[in-house]
């Protein structure tokens, strides 16, 4: 995505000097020329716009300098400038940046131009829930200040740079989603933001392939806090046994949120499930906030929810603020949203999938059944990034799914047979389960789906990102516009 700068315009030398890269000039062009926005893609270069050529395993961004430069760039950072680039520079003059890291680079010169803000800056990492709570979390400061938040899904070391770069003059908060794929990034992205507040929501199973164990896990979810800055709150969820560790380990204090944990400095009771969200009551600072009211379904986003709540508190907002800004949550797109497709109820929830996620999204399917009086139905297909447990946490889901009595089950993927397997070994009826291990085929499951189904039943539509499960439901609602025409 191409970022207006808005803070401030840079240029070429002032990049030069921040990055420490070797500043070339090609042609006639002057160094002092302003930049006013920022891409990673070539497809959105142009005058005035800074690209940063990024070497990946797929495609080397180096190469596109000359695309770049017809399209009307004049300035890049990058590792190494390909001699096409400087066969143009006689009609079309430009500078470049070359450094030997470009996304380093890009970090670096995020981190100058995050100094230019006046925002306080919230950070949120997490194995499950990152986005909603940074959803949440956003709602809430919303409620009492201008507040800027991470796009999408830019929370990596190229996309957390682009973000910043997105900040306007006039943001008195922003919130930052940071993920990562192994050990050191988490590291590398909070010491380029420098936060107020940190928060951990919870240690889970994700990425077990790269990170071998869940105590890894926590390692590389705690190095959130090496970026805090001297007077900055690291905020842990206290019911996640290694969070709560790290809580006792350190000095000073971090503050703590739980359901369960006596400990908790902010403290979700007396939960209540509705039709259309959930509700509890508060405890923090020896006083007690009645009916706290979330417009999401599901117990798991009590934590994401308590999470903003406690930010909110920290940033000095009041609770009558923090419930307004509750209220006017919106969830992101493909996760947990409900909508009607020829008379079946559709949740979903396909944007990623985890073991934790899973058995969530679970509770949340059969708690909506239960309430509307009918048939609990999933479709769940592979977890990914599992590694070595990969079959054993599939086969756990199959298990689960029969535990909570799910009725219906459609098992999608490499690892459908695994979860078919264990589901009917714990008590699903066999003719009952479907599976369809080819992904290239959501139409098939489609049909499988509204040939099985009823109008009136609920289906949790949930997988990792990689499956792409939100296509049968993209083919489930084709097939009934089709036969209402018909």
């Amino acid at each position: 995505m191409s970022v207006e700068l808005k803070l401030k315009t840079l240029t070429p030398a002032e990049i030069a000097e921040v990055t420490g890269g070797m500043l070339e000039i090609y042609g006639n062009i002057d160094a002092g020329e302003e930049i006013r926005y920022v891409t990673h893609n070539s497809k959105e270069t142009g005058d005035g716009v800074l690209f940063c050529a990024i070497k990946g395993q797929r495609a080397d961004g180096n190469d596109f300098l000359p695309e770049a430069i017809e399209a009307g760039s004049r300035c890049f950072l990058c590792n190494r400038v390909p001699d096409a680039a400087k066969d143009q520079a006689f009609a079309k003059p430009f500078c470049a940046v070359v450094v030997p890291d470009t996304v380093q680079a890009m970090g670096t010169l995020g981190a100058y131009y995050r100094g230019f803000s006046k925002a306080k800056f919230i950070a949120i990492t997490g194995s499950v829930g990152k986005t909603t709570t940074k959803e949440f979390v956003y709602a809430v400061a919303s409620a009492a200040f201008k507040t800027h938040k991470t796009r999408g899904n830019l929370n990596s070391e190229i996309g957390l740079p682009l973000t910043l770069f997105d900040l306007s003059p006039d943001d008195e908060v922003s919130v930052l989603e940071m993920g990562m794929s192994a050990l050191g990034e988490i590291e590398h992205m909070t010491k380029i933001v420098r936060p107020d507040i940190a928060v951990v929501t919870n240690i889970g199973t994700s990425h077990l392939a790269s990170l071998g164990t869940r105590e890894n896990i926590c390692r590389a979810k705690m190095e959130i806090r090496l970026g805090l800055k001297e007077d900055g709150v690291l905020l842990l969820n206290a019911d996640e046994p290694l969070l709560f560790e790290q809580y006792e380990q350190l000095e000073p204090k971090p503050k703590i949120m739980s359901v369960y944990n006596r400990c908790g400095d902010f403290r979700a009771v007396n939960i209540r499930q509705k039709t259309d969200g959930i509700v509890y009551d508060l405890i923090y600072s020896n006083k007690a906030i009645t009916n706290v009211e979330v417009p999401a379904l599901g117990k798991h986003n009590v934590y994401n929810s308590l999470a903003a709540y406690s930010v909110g508190v920290l940033l000095g907002m009041t609770d009558e603020q923090i419930r307004r800004g509750l209220k006017s949550f919106v969830g992101a797109d493909m996760r947990l949203n409900v909508y009607d497709v020829g008379g079946i109820t559709v949740i979903d929830d396909c944007y990623n999938a985890s073991p934790e996620s899973m058995r969530a999204a679970i509770d949340v399917l059969v708690s909506m059944a239960a309430k509307k009086n009918t048939h609990a139905a999933a479709l769940l297909g592979d977890m990914l990034e599992l590694g070595e447990y990969s079959r054993l946490m599939h086969d756990q889901l199959g298990q689960y799914a029969a535990q909570m009595q799910v009725q219906k089950l459609f098992c999608y993927g490499q690892m459908a047979d695994i979860i078919a397997e264990a589901a009917i070994k714990k008590g699903i009826r066999a003719e009952n389960v479907f599976v369809c291990l080819d992904t290239r085929d959501p139409q098939g499951m489609a049909n499988m789906i509204l040939q099985t189904l009823t109008p009136g039943d609920v289906l949790l539509v949930k997988a990792s990102r990689g499956i792409q499960a939100e296509r049968i439901i993209e083919c489930m609602k084709k097939r009934k516009n089709k036969k209402r025409r018909g």
